[in-house]
C-alpha cells in the first residue's frame, strides 16, 4: 500500500484455495485476468450496462486485493485466489467472450472507490440466485438493465449514492511495500510515517499500544515502545526493529480494523497515505533533508577525495548536485544527480562506517561529529551521553544551561537544555537534537575547549599565583 492505487500489469492468481499449498500460482496481464473472470461469471448475452457494472465490480474487487496486500501481508507469495468462497472464478485456458473482452479493454483501468477515500472498493458481489450477500446482485443488474438503468445507477443501487469511479488510473509494474531495509531506532522517512500513522489507529482498537505523537516520520523512542508493543500484542519478537514480518503484520492489524477489505470500508484517506517528506531529493528542494545529506557528503568528502567539500546550506543548489554525481560514481550508484533511497542509505551507511571507524582518541580534544539521526525525548544511547558532556561544558561559559547528569538518558532535563541552548543560538526550539542543534554545539564546545588549551610558553590571560 505505498500510496494512491494503480493498475498492476501483471497479477499472480493461486488456483486454489489460499490454504492449498499444491495449487499452481498462474501469472498474467490484470486485464486478461479481469476477461477471464468476467467470462467465468457473467453471460456474453447479457444487457451490456448489466456487463459493464459487473466487470467495475470485478476490477474493484481485484484491486481491493492487491492494493492492501491482501494475501502478501499473510505470507503467501500470489495475489488473489480462485476459489469463489474467497475470491473470483478464474478459470486457467478457458475462452474469453469477445463482446467482454472489448468492453474489459475500455474499463480495466478503472475502478470504484468511496468519495474522500483512496482504496479500491471492497465491491463485494454474488449471483443473486444460489448465493446472496450485501453486495451487488449480478443476476440483479440483467433487471435494472432491462429497466433502463445506467451501469453508474446500477452500482449505485447497490453500494449506495457515496460512490465514486476513478477513470483512466496508470498502469504500473507492482512491488512489495516492504521498506529496501528494516525499520528501527534512528531510522527516518515516508515509511516510518506509514508505520506511525498505522500504529495509531490500530491502538484504538488495541489500547495496550501507547500512541506516537508527533507522526513525524522519525522513528524515535515512542515509535520503537509502540512497535515492541505491537509485537508483543500478536506474538511477534518484540525487538523494535519493523522487518518484512512485522510490517506486514501491522498492515494486516490495520486493514481489519479500518475494515479495509470489507463492503463497509472505514476508508482510507489521503492523508494517511501522503508523503511526509518527498520521495527524493533533486535540484531545487530544501530544508532539514537537504541539510542532513550536504552534511553526510561534506564529512564523507574528508576522507574520500572522489567526493569534493560542499557547503552545508539546505539548499539544493548545483554544488550539492554534482557533489551527489560524484558520490554516485565513487560507489557505483547510477549517476542522477538526485538522492533517492538507494543514494540515502549508501550515504548514510558510508557516514556511518567512518564515524565507527575513526580513531577514539581523535575525539579526547573535539566533539564528534553528528550521529546520523536525531536525539529526541526518551531515547537513551551514547551519543546522549557525549550531548550531555557538551552541554555540561558549554554550561562554564553560557551559565543559563543547567549542569546535567551523564546518563545516557535524553530525559526531561537534557530536553530542557536542549531547549535553552536553541532559544540562546537561534535555533528552532524544539527540544531535539537534530543536525543543526548538533553541529551548533559541537562546533561551540570545540571552540571553547581550543581557546582554553595553550601552547607551551603562552600567558594565560590571567595572572598566574
Amino acid at each position: 500500500m505505498p500510496g494512491t492505487p494503480v493498475i498492476p500489469e501483471y497479477i499472480t492468481v493461486h488456483l486454489g484455495s489460499a490454504g492449498n499449498p499444491d495449487a499452481q500460482n498462474v501469472t498474467v496481464s490484470f486485464a486478461d485476468y479481469i476477461k477471464n473472470v468476467a467470462s467465468s461469471e457473467i453471460y456474453p448475452t447479457w444487457p451490456e450496462n448489466a456487463l459493464r457494472a459487473n466487470i467495475y465490480a470485478q476490477i474493484s474487487f481485484a484491486l481491493n486485493r492487491i492494493y492492501t496486500e491482501y494475501y502478501r501481508s499473510r505470507g503467501y507469495d500470489f495475489d488473489i485466489t480462485n476459489s469463489t468462497a474467497q475470491d473470483q472464478s478464474f478459470v486457467y485456458g478457458r475462452d474469453i467472450f469477445q463482446n467482454i473482452s472489448e468492453i474489459t479493454d475500455e474499463l480495466f483501468n478503472d475502478y470504484l472507490r468511496r468519495p474522500g477515500t483512496v482504496e479500491p472498493l471492497f465491491a463485494q458481489y454474488c449471483d443473486g440466485r444460489n448465493v446472496m450477500c450485501d453486495g451487488l446482485s449480478q443476476w440483479g443488474t440483467v433487471d435494472l438493465a432491462n429497466q433502463g438503468y445506467t451501469p453508474y445507477e446500477i452500482l449505485t443501487y447497490y453500494y449506495g449514492d457515496d460512490l465514486d469511479i476513478v477513470f483512466d488510473t496508470s498502469v504500473e509494474g507492482i512491488t512489495s511495500s516492504v521498506p529496501e531495509r528494516p525499520l528501527r531506532l534512528g531510522s527516518s522517512g515516508n515509511d516510518v510515517q506509514r508505520v506511525q500513522v498505522r500504529l495509531n489507529r490500530i491502538s484504538t482498537n488495541y489500547p495496550n499500544i501507547p500512541k506516537i505523537y508527533p507522526t513525524d516520520g522519525i522513528f524515535g523512542v515512542s515509535t520503537d515502545k509502540a512497535v515492541r508493543e505491537f509485537q508483543k500484542t500478536f506474538n511477534l519478537t518484540p525487538d523494535g526493529v519493523v522487518g518484512k514480518g512485522t510490517w506486514y503484520s501491522i498492515y494486516r492489524i490495520y486493514n481489519a480494523v479500518k475494515k479495509l477489505n470489507e463492503l463497509d470500508s472505514e476508508g482510507l484517506s489521503l492523508e494517511e497515505i501522503s508523503r511526509q517528506n518527498p520521495n527524493q531529493l533533486a535540484l531545487g528542494e530544501s530544508g532539514i533533508g537537504v541539510t542532513i545529506v550536504q552534511y553526510f557528503l561534506a564529512y564523507i568528502a574528508q576522507y574520500n577525495e572522489s567526493v569534493p567539500p560542499i557547503s552545508i546550506t539546505g539548499e539544493f543548489g548545483e554544488e550539492t548536485r554534482e557533489a551527489v554525481m560524484d558520490f554516485q560514481r565513487a560507489y557505483s550508484l547510477p549517476v542522477t544527480g538526485e538522492v533517492d533511497a538507494a543514494t540515502y542509505y549508501t550515504l548514510y551507511d558510508t557516514y556511518q562506517g567512518i564515524i565507527k571507524n575513526v580513531e577514539p582518541s581523535i575525539f579526547e580534544s573535539v566533539a564528534r561529529p553528528y550521529p546520523g539521526f536525531p536525539l529526541i525525548p526518551g531515547i537513551e544511547d551514547e551519543n546522549v551521553a557525549y550531548l550531555q558532556e557538551y552541554l555540561n561544558f558549554i554550561s562554564d561559559t553560557l551559565t543559563d544551561i543547567p549542569k546535567l547528569t551523564v546518563d545516557g538518558i535524553y530525559g526531561p532535563e537534557t530536553e530542557n537544555a536542549v531547549r535553552i541552548y536553541q532559544e540562546l543560538s537561534g535555533i528552532p526550539v524544539s527540544g531535539i537534537t537534530g543536525v543543526n542543534t548538533w553541529n551548533s554545539i559541537a562546533a561551540l564546545y570545540d571552540d571553547i575547549r581550543a581557546a582554553d588549551y595553550l601552547i607551551t610558553s603562552q600567558y594565560p590571560g590571567y595572572t598566574v599565583k
